[in-house]
């Protein structure tokens, strides 16, 4: 088994509460992680030249990054990253994937969105609103049970809900036209009454895991719960207030903070199944960094009281921040998967490095407040 001790840089020690970060320092840490991935963004299409077909511009592993990326563009003090990002999704024609119904194939979408938001440019987002309305003009129907491919037309899997979701909603926003939010609340609905496990307040990754048990615990995968939680934190913004919607998602996610916080490592990581943090003692920084982003965005809004869900913030963020290598790159990413693995200090994925950005830009406004 893996220990914390085969990790340079890591302590094994429990890390007591570290004193808040200066913006700068918050800032300097995410623009090396932001440089060091848009530096190294083309390693990830020629890694897998002759072994898989390589990713588009608008997977969802990238798509996760432009999440965090365009959060950085925010607040950098410089337009060269939107730049890069608005060059991107010109390359892709601003059309999401191929996959009509798929989530994964919307995450990409968002970023549409929030590039619109800048420049007003209405060929933004017009192919993404007609995929969008096509998919409700003829809403799948299948049950959530896991089947793999055909069971992907619906959200049957935990992180889904981070990929499609915060773009229905978004576009709701946009638009100023509640169907695209009656619609994906309809869906993430179904989708909870599945798989979200009311006794842990923790979502099962699929249907696949619902017997499931490692040394007699329920499995519950850290980077998809994460998924879930850091896409609650996407979504609510988009939802008018008061409304029984936004009661719905702000009480689903109340109940995800406070069992987070129960279970963070003493190092402020969470370990890659939730429930057995002796078992999977090796730092990971995907569902670390989405559950930091998660948590930060509550409290900035009011929804979590400072004084209790702060120190977990700076536990993680300081974890997250001691996972960078000197190069820039954010180490310890869980690879692509659905379940518990493994993770390693020079191994990396962009999904990661969306979840630090985010996490980092959170942070930023909690500082400032």
């Amino acid at each position: 088994m893996l220990t914390l001790a085969l990790f340079p840089g890591v302590g094994l020690l429990a890390q007591a509460v570290p004193a808040r970060p200066t913006v700068k320092q918050v800032k300097a840490d995410m623009k090396r992680v932001a440089d060091w991935q848009i530096g190294h963004f083309a390693d990830e299409f020629r890694i897998r030249r002759g072994k898989k077909p390589p990713r588009g511009l608008g997977d969802w592993t990238n798509g996760a990054l432009y999440v965090g990326m365009v959060k950085w563009a925010e607040i950098a003090g410089d337009d060269a990253y939107y730049g890069w990002l608005k060059k991107l999704s010109e390359r892709q024609q601003w059309k999401l994937p191929q996959r009509v119904y798929h989530a994964d194939d919307h995450c990409v979408g968002q970023l549409y969105l929030e590039l619109y938001r800048k420049y007003g440019e209405a060929h933004m987002i017009a192919p993404t609103q007609a995929q969008l309305d096509r998919i409700m003009a003829a809403t799948p129907t299948r049950d959530l049970k896991w089947k793999h491919v055909v069971s992907q037309d619906r959200w049957s899997w935990c992180d889904a809900l981070f990929m499609a979701p915060p773009l229905w909603a978004k576009m709701s926003a946009v638009a100023d036209d509640p169907k695209y939010r009656d619609w994906m609340f309809h869906e993430f609905q179904a989708t909870t009454d599945y798989l979200f496990d009311k006794e842990e307040q923790l979502y099962f990754r699929d249907s696949r895991f619902f017997d499931q048990r490692h040394d007699g615990n329920k499995v519950f995968w850290a980077r998809g719960n994460g998924w879930v939680f850091g896409g609650l934190a996407l979504i609510l913004p988009e939802i008018p207030k008061p409304s029984e919607q936004y009661d719905y998602f702000v009480g689903i996610y109340k109940q995800m903070a406070e069992k987070l916080v129960s279970i963070q490592t003493p190092e402020g990581y969470w370990p890659m199944s939730l429930l057995e943090a002796d078992a999977y003692p090796t730092p990971e920084t995907s569902g670390t960094g989405f559950n930091c982003f998660g948590l930060a965005w509550g409290i900035n809004n009011g929804v979590l009281d400072r004084a209790t869900y702060e120190p977990a913030v700076l536990k993680a963020w300081s974890a997250l921040t001691r996972c960078i290598t000197e190069e820039g790159m954010l180490g310890y990413v869980q690879p692509i998967g659905a379940a518990p693995g493994q993770a390693w200090p020079d191994k990396t994925e962009v999904y990661g490095a969306g979840a630090f950005l985010a996490a980092g830009a959170e942070l930023v406004h909690l500082l400032e407040k």
